[in-house]
């Protein structure tokens, strides 16, 4: 789809801190985390939202957000995670291309959910993605 934000980076049109991808997924840091290393997962093949989206591609979404988490507890030192999916702008969507957020938990953070997506420091955000690759 050409006005969908995360096709243009599944395009490559548009730049994203990736921090993992496969055949059917790409994960890739949020422009506006809840905390550090909040991350998102989402298909390849787009799809509108949870109603839309293929049960492979939603499996792949999953696995690839389980990886995910593991990375931040084993790299960035999370106390635990939570994934969330919004689906329809009742629910919170506001990119309309099917996503999983992986957003990683720390003992003494203050987030509580729902979060006020503000833009985060890019800086910030390149670091965390260093360490998730391994870098």
């Amino acid at each position: 789809m050409t006005d969908c934000l995360f096709c243009s980076i599944v395009a490559g049109e548009i730049p994203a801190e990736v921090v993992a991808e496969d055949e059917r997924t790409i994960t890739f840091m949020d422009i506006s985390p809840a905390t550090r290393g909040h991350a998102l997962v989402i298909p390849r093949a787009h799809a509108r939202d949870l109603y839309e989206i293929s049960a492979l591609d939603l499996a792949a979404c999953a696995v690839a957000a389980q990886r995910a988490a593991l990375v931040a507890r084993d790299r960035l030192g999370a106390d635990g995670v939570n994934l969330l999916n919004s689906c329809q702008a009742e629910a919170w969507q506001s990119v309309f291309h099917f996503h999983i957020h992986v957003i990683p938990r720390y003992q003494d953070d203050p987030l509580r959910l729902p979060w006020e997506p503000v833009t985060g420091n890019a800086d910030a955000i390149v670091a965390s993605a260093r360490v998730l690759r391994g870098e």
